[in-house]
């Protein structure tokens, strides 16, 4: 496995490596290249990076004319900007028009940090989810982050990739392949499943059952890495198998993976004793990140508990 590394210098070196090769591809920010590390895509290809300024709307607009003329574009921001900001751009004239945007929304929930609760997106995911026909991905390593950004630039279609930006840890090996709408097994286990969506919860995931194991507790940890497609095939066959399933977001409990796997076991009808680790229906406030995650209860010991209460 490879070591620590910066999530969004893994995004803006692979967006150099895949501007190399394809000249369609560009980048918006608004204001916020060092924020997100593009500005080495933009020393790379001055031509193709434009800093649309803090007008978040407008940076999708364009984003969304340049892909008429044939252009990939990577327009990224803070996500509580990519969401509740443009959201109608990117609705009307990057899904509805049926165009080829790519928007990158980054420091997802208490990712935000000391930015607050006007900065803290706990909600991006249940609007985006709204969006028909959006891939929605949210990397949890490197090595993933890399393999998702690559698919996005292929796919022919709108994308959400939800980034954090703080270093990660590589949970895959290097050249493991990914596709949207399929998750990934981390960990094998027979008395229960964990779904954890990002780098940060599954982090806390596997934390989570490695503090169960301790207990005397087999838990597997399944990466959804696609909310939109999700992977309901694996998640209702460990569902099933196991009898005991924890979701685990840094977003809402509601309206994103918690409700997207409630929704599959219920239609499906595969009986299994199911609860949520998210935030309840609360706004984000100001902290480190380590706090915020104790303060909304997204940590390892409380996705361990939750697990335990499934008895």
């Amino acid at each position: 496995m490879e070591a620590i590394k910066e999530m969004r210098a893994v995004y803006a070196e692979t967006l150099v490596r895949l501007g190399a090769a394809d000249s369609n591809i560009v980048v918006l920010e608004a204001d916020l290249m060092k924020a997100t590390g593009t500005g080495l895509f933009a020393k790379a290809y001055p031509d193709r990076a434009i800093n649309a300024g803090v007008a978040e709307a407008n940076m999708v607009s364009i984003a969304a004319g340049m892909s008429t003329e044939g252009k990939i574009p990577f327009a990224a921001t803070f996500a509580c900007f990519a969401s509740r900001r443009a959201f109608d751009q990117f609705f009307v004239s990057g899904n509805y028009a049926r165009l080829n945007v790519k928007l990158v929304g980054t420091d997802p929930g208490v990712c935000a940090a000391a930015n607050g609760g006007t900065h803290m997106p706990f909600e991006d995911l249940t609007l985006m989810r709204a969006i028909p026909g959006l891939v929605i991905v949210e990397p949890s390593d490197p090595v993933s982050l890399e393999a998702l950004v690559e698919q996005a630039a292929s796919y022919k279609g709108c994308v959400y990739l939800r980034l954090q930006r703080k270093a990660a840890p590589a949970r895959y090996a290097a050249g493991e392949r990914f596709e949207f709408g399929k998750a990934k097994v981390l960990r094998q286990g027979t008395d229960a499943v964990i779904v954890a969506l990002g780098a940060l919860m599954v982090g806390e995931a596997l934390k989570a059952a490695e503090l169960l194991s301790a207990e005397g507790w087999d838990v597997a940890v399944i990466d959804a890495l696609s909310l939109k497609p999700l992977d309901e095939k694996l998640v209702l066959e460990w569902a099933a198998k196991t009898g005991k399933l924890v979701t685990c977001e840094n977003h809402q409990k509601r309206g994103a993976l918690g409700s997207a796997v409630a929704e599959a076991l219920a239609e499906s009808g595969t009986t299994c004793r199911f609860a949520r680790i998210g935030v309840d229906d609360q706004f984000g406030e100001v902290g480190t990140q380590d706090w915020l995650a104790e303060r909304f209860h997204l940590t390892a010991p409380h996705i361990a508990a939750a697990v335990k209460n499934l008895h």
